[in-house]
């Protein structure tokens, strides 16, 4: 298989994205170790075998971060890091406060700044490893009623760009995945939000949210644990700094 023998953190690992991405990870072979803030879904994920290994933590508390990636790292380095944890609200900018702001940039970017920092010197040290951060078609252009979290989703790829060319020559690759709208609870709750919100039916409401996408549909989280894979396996090696799209021809 073609991760054998690797060690591959996930966080946000226990649903949605993450859990396909770790489930993906694991079936390529890899050993799979999972963080997240539900320690239910994190035990539910791990007892159905997409992941070996798991910690409950907040990625947001960099000493939280580095005590649990100390403890999961005790049976093997970690050759492979994905940032998936995130969040999102939405609103109109001038409804959008400053703290709105800083929840979106502290989950989405400093959840990922925490776990590259905690894993990024073992990688530099052993002079391999693999950088993901999951990102979103909103980290490439506007959305109305969600600044805060494009803003915060723009950060984390100019983070990846930046981060790519301090490592070029180190063996470490740093990459983004960008999905557009994913069939993930997140989404589903965001739906039943818009259709209570509007009076639009949940169809219409799904309508609206996939009309920019060619398909004309959701995105499935397997989809973009397929993108994940690619960017870790050994033919991604000339890779680094990019941002994948998964989003069905939006642009």
């Amino acid at each position: 298989m073609a991760l054998q023998g690797q060690h591959a953190l996930v966080t946000g690992g226990g649903r949605g994205i993450g859990r396909a991405i770790a489930q993906a990870l694991k079936d390529a072979g890899a050993r799979v170790s999972i963080l997240g803030r539900d320690e239910a879904a994190l035990r539910e994920a791990a007892e159905a075998g997409a992941a070996d290994a798991f910690a409950a933590c907040d990625v947001r508390d960099p000493g939280a971060v580095s005590v649990a990636i100390g403890d999961l790292s005790r049976a093997k380095a970690f050759d492979i890091a994905i940032a998936n944890a995130g969040a999102v609200e939405t609103g109109p900018f001038l409804r959008s406060d400053s703290e709105r702001f800083r929840r979106m940039i502290d989950i989405n970017l400093i959840g990922t700044v925490n776990l590259f920092h905690a894993v990024l010197p073992g990688m530099l040290e052993r002079g391999s490893g693999r950088l993901v951060a999951i990102a979103s078609t909103a980290g490439h252009r506007g959305y109305p009623y969600v600044s805060a979290y494009a803003a915060a989703k723009h950060a984390v790829i100019g983070l990846v760009k930046s981060l790519a060319l301090e490592t070029a020559r180190s063996g470490v690759t740093v990459n983004a995945v960008s999905p557009g709208y994913a069939d993930t609870d997140m989404v589903a709750s965001g739906l039943d939000s818009i259709a209570a919100k509007t009076g639009k039916s949940r169809d219409e409401a799904l309508a609206a949210m996939v009309k920019d996408n060619p398909q004309g549909r959701l995105v499935a989280p397997e989809e973009v644990a397929a993108a994940v894979l690619y960017l870790c396996g050994p033919g991604s090696a000339a890779v680094t700094g990019q941002s994948l799209l998964v989003n069905g021809g939006e642009f």
